[in-house]
């Protein structure tokens, strides 16, 4: 989704107005004075200051005191720069438009966006137009079972079906099935995942049949054949496992999505 600077702004503003009255409110229970400190010999002496005509010389005994004059000093150094970043947020906020470049494109009725290329696609606009580029899905076996995602499309397993949530639960763009062309084949990764951060795409394998040694050869070979595509296992490559006896970890498809489609 597009950063609606303007918003951010806002929010940023509410969040240190919020700072501010917190740390004036805490500021009238703090003591007097503040805190001096002197070095000898690789030790720190703290002396109360700013409260009688002359420094005290603080002791163990007066931690906690020393503790509140440290603070007061550092919330009063917080609420000067929260103050002077306040000010510079609403002079912002001033000069901010309330409708920007990438707005023109959005206000254009449908049969001008027709005919329009826009010059700097946002991100929704961006992943949607990259989810509807129509392309040419592997066909399904007559008679194969039938699993459903909550988007409605059909897939091959049930893991399939849940990996497909997920994405679509964290707001991540695939396509399933997207053919690819590696060398001279043409293959159908499971899952053709475009990460927005950086507009990189990347390519999720559910190998779900790993009891099966010619299932395993295929996907060996599948492997090569992505790497001599430039296609590289756990940069732009990522795969799940299961078999009969041990099912898809959901724990680690979450920590692949998470840290490498999301980031």
């Amino acid at each position: 989704m597009a950063i609606d600077f303007r918003r951010e702004l806002n929010a940023r503003y509410e969040l240190i107005t919020k700072s501010i009255e917190d740390i004036e409110k805490k500021s009238q229970s703090f003591p007097d004075g503040w805190i001096n400190t002197r070095y000898r010999k690789g030790k720190t002496y703290y002396y109360l200051a700013g409260y009688k005509s002359k420094e005290q010389y603080l002791t163990r005994e007066d931690t906690t005191l020393i503790e509140q004059l440290i603070q007061k000093n550092y919330l009063n150094n917080v609420l000067k720069y929260a103050k002077t970043e306040q000010k510079a947020i609403l002079k912002m906020l001033e000069l901010y438009p309330e409708k920007i470049a990438e707005d023109v494109y959005d206000t254009l009725p449908e049969w001008r966006k027709q005919y329009a290329t826009p010059i700097n696609l946002c991100d929704e606009n961006y992943a949607q137009k990259w989810m509807n580029t129509p392309y040419k899905r592997k066909p399904f076996k007559k008679g194969t079972p039938e699993f459903y995602t909550l988007k409605g499309e059909r897939v091959r397993s049930k893991s399939e079906a849940m990996i497909a949530d997920r994405l679509f639960a964290r707001g991540i763009p695939y396509r399933y099935e997207c053919p690819l062309k590696v060398g001279n084949k043409v293959i159908h990764p499971d899952f053709t995942i475009l990460r927005m951060s950086d507009r990189k795409i990347l390519y999720h394998e559910h190998c779900g049949k790993m009891g099966e040694a010619d299932y395993k050869e295929n996907m060996v070979e599948r492997t090569n054949d992505y790497s001599e595509a430039g296609i590289v296992l756990g940069d732009r490559l990522f795969y799940t496992f299961e078999s009969d006896k041990t099912p898809l970890d959901t724990r680690t498809l979450d920590r692949i999505i998470d840290t490498h489609f999301r980031q």
